[in-house]
């Protein structure tokens, strides 16, 4: 594999873990586990691709990390506000002002 490929591999296994984060309290286990868990991933994708630990592999993968975060916490933010947004059926008895 090469770096296009495991830079792309990286922002898709990020994504699910940027969803989570953007669920979660700053700092706590769970935030520190979303942003923690993916790494022994990239680690392997590192060693089965063959790219090695040069400088120049960490420019990519952690820009591709960051922006699975990143893209990942979009989506659960605009996933929120669409499911806000969805009209369920119910209706609300509107206030009368004054009658």
């Amino acid at each position: 594999m090469n770096l296009t490929i495991i830079t792309f591999a990286v922002v898709l296994i990020n994504i699910p873990f940027g969803y989570w984060r953007a669920n979660v309290k700053k700092f706590s286990l769970q935030w520190f586990l979303s942003v923690h868990i993916p790494v022994p991933f990239i680690i392997f994708l590192r060693i089965i691709g063959h790219i090695g630990f040069a400088f120049y592999t960490y420019i990519f993968l952690v820009a591709a990390f960051f922006t699975g975060q990143q893209l990942g916490s979009y989506l659960r933010k605009k996933n929120l506000s669409i499911s806000s947004t969805v009209d369920d059926g119910t209706k609300t008895p509107e206030k009368t002002q004054g009658r």
